[in-house]
């Protein structure tokens, strides 16, 4: 088996003058138990105490669904009739498949992967495309709140107060970092870049020129970012077949230089882009809470050691 995404990142990662406050994994997903399914229906209920798999739970039954744009079976969609012929738990072809969870099991009957984190109450891909895992990545691009003389705003505790770039998603309304799936073949670090630019500079909709101005703007602040987390996701999407899985990256622009004056343009997927202050009451989509959690925790870290 060939290395997980985060091996294949080609984004440089940034020399910390102090630890990396690493994010471990989630152990008892809760969105990923959602009631509702975003589009599909309701999942079967899965109380705290029986998500693991090694609890007994004979009557189990799970709703099975693929959501019809995933049965329609676009490039990013597995075919059901050939997961025999799959390579789960390895880099097959172009698609990695690899989990950073480790080796996960299959189903002895169907040859579906076993989500590794417990039940959801649902069985198939829903509206994810790979049974297994299904890579993304995603960018947080953060900046210190500065006065109208440049310094530095600090909380009431003293530590700097940091925004990071958020977009509003078009599926369900939800505020969340500008991420998205890695494609078949591609890397990591083109995935950040890519996905950041689409959702909030609409480098879909950009003439020839406005791209490479694109690209200048966030090469510099791409080229040196900090690994804060490689692995599973809390994602409403997920299902005991498949789920999602994400590299995240953390791109700080320290003096003010880059980041700060983005010109911002929701496209692709996003319907909003906006500054966000990171609060200790701050509610996103999936699991991004915890990641701009320990961005914040990163750059104040980072920060009080220079200061």
């Amino acid at each position: 088996a060939a290395a997980p995404a985060a091996a294949e990142s080609g984004t440089t990662t940034t020399t910390a003058t102090s630890p990396v406050p690493r994010l471990k994994s989630v152990e008892l997903h809760v969105k990923a138990r959602s009631k509702q399914y975003l589009g599909g229906p309701e999942r079967t209920e899965v109380p705290d105490d029986k998500v693991h798999w090694a609890v007994v739970w004979l009557e189990y039954s799970p709703v099975e669904y693929c959501a019809g744009v995933v049965a329609a079976q676009p490039v990013w969609a597995d075919n059901p009739a050939l997961l025999a012929s799959i390579s789960f738990n390895s880099v097959d072809g172009k698609i990695n498949r690899v989990s950073f969870e480790g080796t996960y099991e299959l189903e002895p009957d169907t040859h579906r992967p076993i989500n590794p984190k417990g039940r959801t109450g649902m069985r198939e891909r829903g509206l994810l495309g790979r049974f297994g895992p299904n890579h993304a990545a995603d960018p947080i691009v953060t900046r210190f709140v500065r006065d109208s003389q440049g310094a530095v705003l600090l909380d009431a505790q003293g530590d700097p107060r940091i925004e990071f770039l958020a977009v509003k998603r078009k599926d369900n309304g939800e505020w969340a970092i500008p991420g998205g799936m890695v494609d078949a073949g591609e890397t990591v670090s083109v995935t950040l870049k890519r996905e950041f630019s689409e959702e909030t500079m609409d480098a879909l909709n950009a003439s020839e020129e406005e791209k490479k101005r694109i690209e200048a703007s966030i090469g510099h602040l791409f080229a040196h970012g900090v690994n804060l987390y490689s692995g599973y996701v809390d994602d409403p999407r997920n299902t005991d077949n498949a789920w999602m899985e994400t590299v995240v990256f953390l791109f700080h622009d320290a003096d003010g230089s880059s980041a700060a004056k983005f010109c911002l343009h929701a496209g692709d997927d996003a319907a909003q882009v906006k500054w966000t202050e990171i609060t200790p009451d701050i509610a996103l989509y999936a699991s991004h809470t915890a990641f701009v959690g320990a961005a914040k925790a990163y750059i104040t870290q980072q920060y009080r050691a220079a200061n």
